[in-house]
C-alpha cells in the first residue's frame, strides 16, 4: 500500500508539472461532469477505465493525495480557461476532447497518446469515430485505423466529419495545425451519389484530390454500377472533376469511356449543359433532341433552353421557365417552336409546316392579397404541333386530345361596398378543324345582395318590407369566333362580337301560416350593343341583303315569379310482433313545390326586337320573313312569346331507425330512397302542347362509396298520324289515351374496382376481419385513377429508395405470397328514342336505341420492381376496341426501365431505360420508339 502510495503522488506531481508547463491542449472528457469539463493527460497507463473517467476516490486519501489532487483540479480548470481565452504557441486554439471505452495508454518518450475501444476525438468542429486512434503531441497528429478479429474482418473502421463532410476509411491521418489530412479507401456521400477511392488527400479548405476512385448512385455496398474513375477532385457539397473514365456494369467494365467529365453537387440552383438525346424517325431522319442549357437565374426564377434538329433540315427550339416569390406568386411558363420538313426538297411529297405551343401557369397566394387575384391557365398550341411533336406520339391523352382551353383571370373586392370587379380572357381551340372561340376581355362587375329598405337601428320586429333584397351583375364582353390563321387579320369592329349586359333580381322572402314558404322575384336585364343588322330581300338578285348599322342598341327584357314549398313528415312505427324491436320507425318527408313565372311578349311590335320584310320569289309569290336584327349578337335578344307557366314538382324521401348491433342504447339511420321525385310544367300562353314532359328522378345510397343516380323524361303528348302515314307529335297527351308518359330515354354509368383486399372483404379473413373494415373502401367506385395502388407505380426519376428488409414469412417459415392487384371496369348505357327508325303504328311507339361503352384498366405488381399496367375499352357501336394501351415497369434498383405500347387504335411502341439518380438521368438513358409514320404492323 505504501508503494502505490508514492506512486500515486509522483503520478500526481508529474501531471502538476506537465500542466504548469503550458501543455493544455490536449484534454479528455471526464464521464459524469459537464459538458465543457477537462482534466488534463498524466504520463501514465490508466488500466482502471471506471475508475479514470469516474475520478479516484477520495475517501481512500491520506491528507497529502487529497492535497494534491485539491491542487490539480484547480490547475484543471485555469488551464481550460487558458485555453479558451489565448491562442497556443503550437497554433492549437481549442481543447481538444477525447474518451475511450477500453483504455488509454501514453507515451511520454516519444509524447504519443494512444486510444483502444470505441474511442472519439472532438476539435472544434472535427469530429473523429474509431477502434483505433493514436495523438501526436509534437507534430498535432491524429491517425485512426480499425480493428480485425481473428477472421480478417475490419471493425471500428474510422468515420471523420468536419462540419458537413462525412468520411468513411479504412485508415486516416490528419493535422490539427493544418487541417490536412491522407486517407485510404474513403467512403463519403455527395448529394445523391457515392464516392470511394484507394488514396486520396485532403487538404485545408476541405478538397478531395481521388486516386483510382469510383462514383456511383447506387447505396448497396457492392454497387451495381459505378464509374470508374482515374484521377478526381472533389469539392464537398460542390462538384467533382475527374480525368479519364469508363463505365462499369455488374464488375464488367464496358467500352464506353470519356477522357474527362464534370458532376455538379450543389444544393442549389446552378447553370449547366443537358445532354441532348439521339434517335432515327423516318421521315425526318436520324435526330439530336432535348439539349441545351440550364440558367439558374436566381432563387426566383430559373430559364432552360433546350433545341432539337435533323437531318433532312428539321429543327425546333423550346425555352422553360420556373418562377416564385415566397407567400406571393408562383407559376411556370413553356415555349416551342418547330419547323418541320417532311421529305426531300424539290420532290412531290415535300411539305413543310411550322406550328408553336404556349403552356403558362400562374398561382398566387392565399396570403398574399385577399382582395385581389390573379391566376392564369394558358394552353395553346397550333393544330400541327402535337402531330410534329415526338413526345405527343406515345402520349394517347395529347395525340387524341381534341380540344384545348385556356384562361387568365384577375378579380378584386371592394369590401366596403361590397363590390366586386373580375376579368377574364378565355380561348377554346379545336384541333380537328384548327377553330378557336376567343374573349377578350370578359369583365364582370357584381354587386352582393343587399336589403335597401331595412333601417339602420333595429327596434321591434322585422318589418315584411324589410326583407326584400336586391343585387346588381354587369357583364361586358369582346369575343370572336374563326380560324386560327385569321385571328390576326379579324377586324376588330366588323369581325368580333362585343356588348354589354346589366342584370338586377329583386327577391323577397316571406313565411305564411308558420310553415308555407312564399318566395317573389322580378329580374331586369338590359343588353346594349354597338350595332345591328337589317334585312331585305333584293329581287332582282333574288337573295337577302344584310346591311350593318352602327351604333348604340339597347335592349332589355323582364320577368316575375313566384314559389311556395313546404315540407310534411310522416312518421311510421312497424307492428313489433311482425318486425320485433330492430327497427325503430320509418320516415317520409315529402317537399311539395309550385311556382309561377310570368314575362310578358317581347316580340310585340312596340319592342322593335324583331322586324319583317317582305319576300318576292322567281314565281311571284309573296310572304313575310321574321327576323331580328340582333340575332347572333352576344348576349342574344329576348325570346318571343308571352310566358305564363306553372311548374310542379316534388320529392320524397324515406329513412328508417334502427338499433345498433354494436351498441344496446345507440341508433343509426339508413337510407331507403334518398330522392324520389318529379316535375312538370303548365304555359298557360302556349296555344298548343301547353305541359310540358314529364320528368322523373331517383338516387338511392344504399352503397358505401357510390350513390345511384337515373334520371328519366317521360312525353306527355302521344304520336299521331298525317294523311301520308308518317307520325308527328299530336296535341292528345298519352293520358288521355289511358297510357302513362312515352318513355323518352335515360342513361347510367357505373364502375367498379375489384382487388384482393375486397375479396378478403367479401370471403373473410377471420381475425383480420377488422383491419379490413378499417382499410377497405367498401362498394362501387365511380373513380377509376384512385383505385391503382401507390405502391405499384414506382420508378420515378430521383425517387428515393425504400429501405430494405427481409421478406415476410409465414407461420410455417416459407416467403409470404404476395401479388398485389387491381381491376376496375366501368360501364355505361344509354337509352333513347331512335327517331331513324322503323316506327310501329299499332304501339305508336319509335323503336329504343341503345348505346353501350365498356372501359377496363388494371394493374399487377408480380413481383417487387415488376408493374403491369393496361387500359381498354370496347366499342358496342363499331364492335371493335377502344384505345388500348399496355406498360411494363421494372424497378432494377439503381436503373428503371419502362415500356409501353399502343395497339390501338393506332399502333406505336416507347422502350426507356436510364438511371434513378437526377445527377445521372440525362447521362446514363437509352430510349427508342416508333415513329407515327412507319406504325408498327401487329400480326
Amino acid at each position: 500500500m505504501r508503494t502505490k502510495s508514492i506512486i500515486f503522488i509522483l503520478l500526481s506531481a508529474f501531471m502538476f508539472m506537465w500542466a504548469d508547463n503550458g501543455m493544455p491542449f490536449l484534454q479528455k472528457k471526464r464521464r459524469g461532469a459537464a459538458k465543457n469539463n477537462s482534466v488534463a493527460v498524466a504520463d501514465t497507463v490508466l488500466a482502471d477505465t471506471t475508475a479514470r473517467m469516474s475520478g479516484p476516490d477520495t475517501t481512500k486519501m491520506d491528507s497529502l493525495q487529497l492535497a494534491i489532487y485539491r491542487h490539480n483540479r484547480a490547475v484543471d480548470d485555469s488551464i481550460r480557461l487558458d485555453s479558451l481565452n489565448r491562442k497556443k504557441a503550437n497554433g492549437i486554439d481549442a481543447p481538444v476532447n477525447f474518451a475511450s471505452e477500453d483504455s488509454m495508454v501514453y507515451d511520454a518518450g516519444n509524447k504519443l497518446a494512444y486510444l483502444f475501444g470505441a474511442s472519439n476525438v472532438k476539435y472544434e468542429n472535427m469530429d473523429l469515430t474509431s477502434d483505433r486512434i493514436a495523438l501526436s503531441m509534437d507534430s498535432s497528429l491524429v491517425r485512426a485505423t480499425g480493428t480485425a478479429d481473428t477472421t480478417g474482418e475490419v471493425k471500428g473502421q474510422p468515420v471523420f466529419k468536419m462540419g458537413s463532410d462525412e468520411y468513411e476509411s479504412d485508415t486516416i491521418a490528419f493535422n490539427f495545425k493544418t487541417k490536412k489530412g491522407f486517407i485510404n479507401n474513403v467512403y463519403t456521400a455527395q448529394q445523391d451519389g457515392f464516392l470511394s477511392s484507394e488514396r486520396s488527400k485532403r487538404d485545408s479548405s476541405g478538397v478531395l484530390y481521388l486516386e483510382h476512385g469510383r462514383y456511383t448512385t447506387c447505396d448497396l455496398p457492392h454497387p451495381d454500377f459505378y464509374i470508374a474513375l482515374s484521377r478526381a477532385k472533389v469539392r464537398p457539397g460542390k462538384d467533382v472533376v475527374f480525368g479519364p473514365a469508363y463505365l462499369v456494369v455488374a464488375d464488367v467494365p464496358l467500352p464506353i469511356a470519356i477522357p474527362y467529365g464534370f458532376f455538379p453537387f450543389t444544393k442549389s440552383y446552378s447553370s449547366g449543359f443537358i445532354m441532348p438525346t439521339y434517335g432515327d424517325e423516318s421521315s425526318r431522319g436520324f435526330y439530336l433532341r432535348d439539349g441545351g442549357y440550364y440558367f439558374a437565374m436566381s432563387d426566383k426564377w430559373d430559364l432552360k433552353l433546350l433545341g432539337e434538329i435533323y437531318t433532312k433540315g428539321s429543327w425546333g427550339l423550346s425555352a422553360a421557365s420556373n418562377y416564385r416569390k415566397r407567400y406571393k406568386y408562383s407559376g411556370s411558363f413553356y415555349f416551342s417552336y418547330q419547323d418541320t420538313k417532311n421529305g426531300d426538297k424539290g420532290m412531290p411529297d415535300f411539305a413543310e409546316q411550322e406550328s408553336f405551343k404556349i403552356q403558362w401557369m400562374h398561382r398566387q397566394d392565399a396570403k398574399a392579397n385577399p382582395f385581389s387575384t390573379l391566376s392564369a391557365s394558358v394552353n395553346f398550341a397550333t393544330s400541327s404541333y402535337e402531330r410534329n411533336n415526338l413526345n405527343s406520339m406515345y402520349n394517347p391523352q395529347s395525340y387524341t386530345q381534341s380540344t384545348r382551353t385556356s384562361s387568365v383571370s384577375w378579380s378584386t373586392t371592394f369590401s366596403s361596398i361590397g363590390m366586386t370587379l373580375s376579368g377574364t380572357t378565355n380561348l377554346n381551340q379545336n384541333m380537328r378543324d384548327s377553330m378557336i372561340d376567343l374573349t377578350l376581355p370578359d369583365l364582370n362587375i357584381s354587386i352582393s345582395r343587399f336589403y335597401p329598405f331595412k333601417r339602420k337601428r333595429m327596434v321591434g320586429k322585422e318589418r315584411w318590407y324589410e326583407k326584400i333584397s336586391m343585387s346588381y351583375t354587369g357583364h361586358l364582353s369582346n369575343s370572336i369566333h374563326t380560324k386560327e390563321d385569321q385571328l390576326m387579320k379579324a377586324n376588330l369592329v366588323k369581325d368580333w362580337r362585343n356588348g354589354f349586359q346589366h342584370s338586377v333580381p329583386i327577391n323577397a322572402n316571406f313565411t305564411l301560416f308558420n310553415f308555407l314558404n312564399i318566395n317573389p322575384s322580378i329580374s331586369f336585364t338590359d343588353r346594349m350593343y354597338t350595332n345591328k343588322v337589317m334585312r331585305s330581300w333584293d329581287e332582282a338578285a333574288q337573295r337577302e341583303v344584310c346591311d350593318t348599322i352602327y351604333g348604340f342598341n339597347n335592349v332589355y327584357n323582364w320577368s316575375m315569379s313566384l314559389s311556395a314549398s313546404t315540407k310534411l313528415y310522416g312518421f311510421y312505427v312497424p307492428n313489433r310482433k311482425i318486425f320485433g324491436d330492430k327497427i325503430v320507425a320509418v320516415r317520409h318527408v315529402f317537399t311539395p313545390n309550385v311556382s309561377f313565372n310570368y314575362a310578358p311578349d317581347f316580340g310585340a311590335e312596340r319592342y322593335g326586337y324583331y322586324k319583317t320584310y317582305q319576300k318576292t320569289d322567281a314565281d311571284g309569290n309573296v310572304s313575310l320573313v321574321e327576323y331580328s336584327p340582333y340575332t347572333g349578337s352576344l348576349f342574344g335578344v329576348p325570346d318571343r312569346g308571352k310566358t305564363g307557366s306553372f311548374t310542379f314538382d316534388m320529392s320524397n324521401n324515406i329513412e328508417m331507425k334502427i338499433r345498433s348491433d354494436k351498441d344496446s342504447t345507440g341508433f343509426k339511420k339508413i337510407s331507403i330512397i334518398d330522392e324520389l321525385g318529379a316535375s312538370m310544367s303548365y304555359n298557360m300562353a302556349a296555344k298548343q302542347r301547353p305541359w310540358s314532359d314529364l320528368t322523373m328522378r331517383i338516387r338511392l345510397k344504399w352503397w358505401k362509396n357510390y350513390t345511384f343516380n337515373m334520371n328519366a323524361v317521360f312525353a306527355t303528348y302521344a304520336y299521331e298520324l298525317d294523311e301520308n302515314g308518317k307520325p308527328y307529335i299530336g296535341t292528345h297527351t298519352e293520358y288521355s289515351k289511358g297510357r302513362f308518359g312515352r318513355f323518352q330515354g335515360m342513361s347510367q354509368n357505373i364502375s367498379f374496382t375489384l382487388n384482393p383486399e375486397k375479396l378478403k372483404k367479401w370471403f373473410g379473413r377471420g381475425d383480420d376481419e377488422k383491419e379490413d373494415e378499417d382499410n377497405d373502401d367498401e362498394g362501387m367506385d365511380t373513380d377509376v385513377e384512385s383505385n391503382v395502388d401507390d405502391d405499384m407505380i414506382r420508378g420515378q426519376r430521383g425517387a428515393k429508395k425504400k429501405t430494405s428488409s427481409k421478406a415476410e414469412t409465414d407461420e410455417d417459415g416459407y416467403m409470404k405470397f404476395s401479388m398485389p392487384w387491381s381491376l376496375t371496369v366501368g360501364y355505361g348505357i344509354t337509352m333513347r328514342e331512335n327517331t331513324a327508325g322503323r316506327f310501329n303504328t299499332k304501339s305508336m311507339r319509335y323503336p329504343y336505341k341503345f348505346t353501350q361503352n365498356l372501359n377496363f384498366s388494371g394493374n399487377v405488381r408480380i413481383s417487387d420492381g415488376w408493374n403491369i399496367s393496361f387500359s381498354s375499352g370496347y366499342d358496342f357501336e363499331e364492335h371493335d376496341l377502344s384505345m388500348t394501351t399496355a406498360s411494363l415497369q421494372r424497378d432494377l434498383h439503381c436503373f428503371s426501365m419502362s415500356c409501353s405500347v399502343v395497339l390501338a387504335p393506332y399502333t406505336s411502341y416507347n422502350f426507356s431505360f436510364r438511371c434513378n439518380a437526377a445527377t445521372l438521368t440525362d447521362a446514363l438513358k437509352y430510349d427508342k420508339r416508333s415513329g407515327y409514320t412507319n406504325a408498327v404492323q401487329w400480326y
